[in-house]
């Protein structure tokens, strides 16, 4: 199997990007309590970041045009 750098390279860089942002967001401006309590379940909103951030860098690396 052949290991695809470009696309990996742009994938971890919109991870970092894309997981810095919602760090920001969750930890700055909504406050990860307020989401707790709206979701009413602190595994709830963990499995719900996790996939905001995985889905999107999966999406990234598959859809990268490899030359």
């Amino acid at each position: 199997m052949k290991i695809k750098k470009r696309k990996i390279k742009y994938s971890a860089l919109f991870f970092l990007c894309w997981f810095a942002l919602l760090v920001f967001l969750v930890d700055g401006v909504l406050k990860f309590q307020t989401l707790v309590d709206y979701f009413g379940s602190y595994t709830w909103v963990e499995i719900a970041l996790l996939l905001m951030v995985i889905l999107p860098t999966w999406a990234v690396y598959r859809f990268t045009k490899e030359k």
